[in-house]
């Protein structure tokens, strides 16, 4: 099945005071993960095997590089054996790039809150405003995205338009 998120990513130069913002809303905090993403090479859309403590999925997402809220359409699945899935997959298609990141996460209601550090490229905070667990409109996501980017006094030029993927490789070139 396809969900839908409206998601942003922003450079974060002091992830105490977005902390300091969830905390006060009661945002659950789910932990700290330390993530690894691998990319595999697909004609379309982004393919990555995530693994870490807390998160352990294959994600399918197509997503237009924008600044400020844009659309994910994406397919999540749970993963098991991470190891043999990223085997079979190295084999069949190839690795395009590995993220690597530590990754604190919160939630408020449907909204999932990412305070990312990435080594080599620095701090971000991530809105990724989701309809997996309720019939919000892509109108309704924008605006639950919108409230928070003004909450966080996020600037345009904080927007980051593309993913930890394509910055690693841009640094590569």
């Amino acid at each position: 099945m396809t969900f839908l998120n409206v998601e942003i990513k922003a450079k974060c130069p002091d992830a105490s005071l977005v902390r300091a913002f969830l905390k006060s809303k009661g945002a659950t905090f789910t932990g700290q993960d330390e993530q690894t993403d691998t990319y595999f090479n697909v004609p379309q859309g982004r393919l990555k095997l995530r693994e870490g403590i807390i998160e352990n999925n294959l994600i399918y997402y197509e997503r237009t590089n924008q600044a400020g809220p844009k659309n994910s359409h994406f397919n999540l699945i749970a993963i098991e054996d991470a190891k043999g899935l990223k085997e079979a997959l190295t084999k069949s298609i190839g690795i395009k790039v590995v993220v690597r990141k530590k990754r604190e996460i919160y939630h408020i209601a449907n909204v999932k809150f990412h305070i990312d550090d990435v080594p080599g490229l620095g701090s971000f905070v991530e809105i990724e405003a989701g309809n997996i667990r309720v019939s919000y409109s892509q109108e309704q996501l924008k605006e639950q995205c919108d409230f928070y980017l003004k909450e966080f006094g996020i600037q345009p030029d904080d927007l980051v338009e593309v993913s930890y993927s394509d910055m690693l490789l841009e640094q590569t070139t």
